[in-house]
């Protein structure tokens, strides 16, 4: 039997170690798929549709700012939209498809230990106390993502993209993979973004990446993250802003946390 603390091992013995690890995780997410498969109601009425629904936190909140403030145009997602399906196995391809998506991303906890547990007998022992909430904080981060981009971003996608006309003539028949492509994509996208604070801490500890790096090429990076937000979300330029606002936050104020962590090094030999 292959030793994981190995620190020798060739390639072909780390893919070794690796194989329970993700035999395991692929274990996990069959059963968490089939758990969402049986789902199908309360996924697809509740959580997918949710968003278009005027009771939906985000819809009802911002409709209630437009009452007090007088400003129709906050009232997003009151009308219904018509959704259709245009493929013979387009409504089980968007089930099967739900529950994929659903599956990883409430396993991802599991997923991100069983990561933490092949790369942690790599780690020195000064490594290992500067990563003792990796799982929790890269949990941490991608609920987050996820959460914005399903009641912030979605929300506010759906209502323009599905109201943005260029002629009365034309109507808006919106198909279903479509629609699911536009909510999950979003949400996984801004998952995959908020992690960008961890992806910083870490290299600034292993002394790759600095807090001056960072504000010298701000710009560069502006641009970089304007076409990796053109890249992961849906093609229109809307739903592109709307990623990028947030992911240059999180980029400045990985600056600030690339200092912090700077200064606790230099305090911490």
């Amino acid at each position: 039997m292959i030793d994981p603390h190995d620190t020798e091992m060739s390639f072909g013995d780390h893919l070794e170690a690796l194989r329970p690890h993700l035999v395991r995780s692929f274990g996990v997410l069959i059963l968490l798929a089939i758990a969402a498969f049986c789902l199908k109601g309360f996924l697809v009425d509740v959580v997918i549709f949710g968003p278009t629904l005027p009771d939906f936190p985000t819809n009802l909140w911002l409709s209630r700012l437009g009452d007090a403030w007088g400003i129709e145009e906050l009232k997003i997602n009151s009308s219904p939209i018509t959704l259709i399906n245009t493929s013979m196995a387009g409504q089980f391809n968007l089930h099967l498809k739900l529950s994929i998506m659903t599956a990883i991303i409430v396993g991802f906890p599991y997923l991100g230990w069983e990561l933490w547990r092949f790369i942690k007998p790599a780690l020195t022992e000064r490594e290992l106390r500067g990563c003792r909430f990796f799982v929790g904080w890269l949990s941490l981060g991608f609920f987050s993502g996820v959460a914005f981009g399903y009641f912030i971003i979605a929300p506010l996608a759906i209502n323009f993209l599905t109201g943005y006309s260029v002629s009365s003539t034309i109507n808006n028949y919106i198909d279903i993979s479509s629609y699911l492509s536009t909510v999950v994509d979003i949400s996984i996208a801004c998952a995959v973004v908020f992690q960008l604070p961890l992806l910083v801490y870490f290299l600034t500890k292993m002394g790759i990446l600095s807090a001056s790096f960072m504000v010298r090429y701000r710009r560069h990076a502006f641009i970089a993250l304007a076409l990796l937000s053109a890249l992961i979300t849906p093609p229109d330029v809307f739903s592109m802003v709307l990623i990028l606002i947030p992911l240059y936050g999180l980029y400045e104020g990985s600056i600030s946390l690339s200092k912090h962590v700077e200064k606790r090094e230099a305090n911490n030999p």
